[in-house]
């Protein structure tokens, strides 16, 4: 997507006005407060007052927003650094989605971020617990504790073949996976990581959920056999690959949208959050 006036991103805000997305971002305050250290807090609610011109979408610069908090005491300053990390943290919670942009010139520009509107009929808990799942599969370099390395140790001591693949798990996948893992356990972990990255897209139904699982499953295959890529975690590595995959669609459903002659119809956009 190419970098712009924030007017350019209007069509992507998911909320009415301003009232509507403060409401939204005070509910899911409410259930993530603890997830903030103070300072991500501080980051989190500053990003929130530039996002008010257009509701719900910013596309300010880390260092404006950073130097920002150091201009009011009452708040105190922050580091880039702690920005950072309270957007992983709010990307992976499902509060904001990131949108990185490109300069006329083809450089990289600036990111958009678009807060994303309160689940309905979901409450902390299960976005926690989503949110915890996605965080196992997002960080393949966390070193496992001595609990977890002896669990691991005992699956692989009890380990089945594919044909003892639960059956939530689509046969089409399981029968390509097992060409190369013929593992339950691994099988029905690589299906996992499908499940984690499409959980806020709604509009996402089974069939495309295994035509993502099968599509990223073929490039991460592709890219061990032919680019030879020493992988530590097979997981967090596919896991990159989906996630790719559904950015690129995502942005081509931006793009089309925005091309639209004439409209200014959401249309495309609200099935996306």
């Amino acid at each position: 997507m190419q970098s712009g006036r924030i007017e350019n991103f209007k069509d992507l805000s998911q909320f009415r006005n301003l009232k509507d997305f403060n409401n939204h971002f005070e509910q899911w305050l409410t259930d993530l407060k603890d997830q903030f250290t103070k300072s991500e807090t501080i980051a989190l609610k500053r990003l929130v007052r530039f996002s008010a011109k257009i509701p719900g979408v910013c596309n300010a610069k880390i260092q404006t927003i950073v130097s920002a908090t150091h201009q009011h005491s009452e708040m105190g300053g922050i580091s880039r650094s702690t920005f950072e990390r309270m957007l992983r943290k709010a990307k992976k919670y499902g509060l904001i989605h990131v949108i990185h942009t490109q300069s006329q010139n083809g450089r990289q520009a600036h990111s958009v971020y678009v807060f994303q509107k309160y689940p309905a009929k979901q409450d902390a808990s299960s976005i926690l617990n989503d949110a915890a799942d996605a965080e196992s599969i997002e960080v393949p370099n966390k070193k496992p504790s001595k609990n977890e390395t002896i669990n691991q140790k005992n699956k692989r001591k009890m380990a089945l073949n594919s044909s003892f693949v639960s059956n939530k798990i689509p046969s089409a996948f399981t029968n390509l996976v097992k060409c190369f893992y013929d593992d339950a356990w691994t099988i029905e972990e690589f299906y996992k990581v499908v499940r984690v990255s499409t959980r806020w897209l709604s509009y996402y139904k089974e069939e495309d959920k295994l035509e993502l699982a099968v599509k990223a499953f073929k490039q991460l295959v592709r890219n061990i056999k032919l680019k030879k890529t020493r992988i530590k975690n097979i997981f967090g590595y596919y896991w990159g690959i989906c996630n790719k995959m559904l950015d690129e669609e995502y942005f081509e459903i931006v793009k089309e949208g925005l091309t639209r002659s004439g409209s200014s119809s959401r249309e495309g956009y609200e099935l996306l959050f």
